[in-house]
């Protein structure tokens, strides 16, 4: 109730406010707006900015306040209404011929952009520190050489658990490693041939159906991963060559999330290969280079630094896919070279940690948060690894 009355309200005030500043700048410069500093609609939007900040802004505040001092919740939707009029007002006094209206939201604006880059800043030191919170707690519960090196995971909420993470570890990298070594270069090629040898209405046909792929929700690969391509693989590779039984396997899940990823590193590499200057491949050809040639040689290597982030892109979703793992690789942790073998990743213990009634005290509940800062470490250091080849590459070839 309190939301509702104070957001439409705080609406009514910045859409006045972009009126009556307007009006009252006109009525200063007596009719003539040439007369005024800054443009017409800069008074307009200094009013309706300076009360929706002052609204908005008191209103964060507040939502601290309740969490660590109690306050009521009428008490803050009311203050946050007060500084939004009391921002109105204030801003609305300051019309006038001579007032510097652009400057001043200009540097609202600019006060806006800041916060926004500082978001994502704040989301991602919020989420390490939530989680080394976390980590620490499990920790001092639990042995961190038996999590990190144990080759056991076997959890029990009554206690003595096992919570070796390498089986888990390892199902993690040889899924990741099966889907990118279909993903990228079957997306790679295809880039290649929709950049640079595929008329326009093939590649105006080709690129979307391609791209048709990243649209499909990660269920129903897993869907088809279990009904489909899992019985198929058994049938006809895992039990004609004695390897297994099982219709969910590394490969099964590996294969079907590879398909999901093509379309990432296919659509980003296509993009970064047309961004490659035609000049290059002009003065390739003008050389006596072959479009194979010019390919390889000229415009593969002044892609690659995109080409890499394409690739990083790629294992960062495999590493966090999880509903593909589910379906397809069945929930047995292992340590094993079979690939038609059932295994399971890191994501998927997370989820399975933390369903159902938890008290988050118990080292069982929080290996979750363990598990999820190592996810963390993995993917700082694929991006260490990509910035290093983008580096030696670049520095080759510029």
């Amino acid at each position: 109730m309190f939301a509702t009355i104070f957001f439409v309200l705080l609406a009514v005030l910045v859409i006045g406010g972009l009126f009556l500043g307007r009006r009252k700048a006109i009525a200063a410069a007596g009719g003539d707006v040439k007369q005024l500093h800054s443009l017409v609609s800069y008074h307009g939007w200094n009013v309706a900015l300076a009360a929706g900040l002052a609204g908005v802004g008191v209103l964060a505040v507040g939502g601290f306040a309740t969490r660590f001092i109690g306050l009521p919740i009428n008490v803050i939707y009311t203050a946050a209404l007060l500084a939004a009029l009391a921002g109105f007002v204030y801003a609305y006094q300051r019309i006038d011929r001579d007032f510097r209206a652009r400057n001043t939201v200009e540097t609202m604006v600019m006060g806006l952009l800041i916060a926004a880059s500082s978001i994502a800043i704040l989301t991602t030191v919020g989420i390490v520190f939530s989680m080394v919170f976390e980590t620490g707690r499990f920790f001092s519960q639990y042995s961190w050489t038996h999590f990190f090196f144990g080759t056991t995971w076997s959890p029990n909420f009554r206690g003595n658990s096992d919570l070796g993470m390498l089986p888990l570890l390892w199902g993690t990298l040889y899924i990741s490693f099966i889907a990118l070594a279909v993903a990228v270069p079957i997306g790679l090629f295809a880039a290649i041939f929709l950049s640079e040898y595929a008329s326009p209405r093939v590649r105006g046909v080709a690129k979307p159906l391609i791209e048709i792929l990243a649209g499909i929700p990660t269920i129903v690969y897993g869907l088809f991963a279990l009904i489909t391509v899992g019985p198929l693989l058994r049938d006809y590779f895992a039990e004609p060559l004695g390897l297994g039984e099982s219709a969910s396997s590394v490969m099964t899940a590996g294969l079907v999330m590879g398909v999901m990823l093509i379309p990432f590193v296919s659509s980003l590499s296509d993009d970064i290969i047309n961004a490659v200057p035609q000049s290059m491949r002009d003065g390739s050809l003008g050389l006596g280079a072959t479009p194979s040639e010019t390919i390889r040689n000229v415009i593969m290597p002044a892609a690659l630094p995109g080409i890499v982030g394409a690739i990083l892109l790629a294992a960062s979703r495999a590493i966090g896919e999880t509903m593909i793992v589910v379906l397809g690789a069945g929930a047995a942790a292992r340590l094993s070279l079979n690939p038609f073998e059932a295994m399971t990743t890191v994501t998927v213990k997370i989820v399975s940690q933390l369903t159902g009634d938890t008290d988050f005290a118990s080292p069982e509940t929080l290996v979750a948060f363990a598990l999820g800062i190592t996810l963390f470490v993995l993917t700082l250091g694929l991006n260490v690894l990509a910035l290093y080849i983008v580096r030696k590459y670049r520095e080759q070839y510029e």
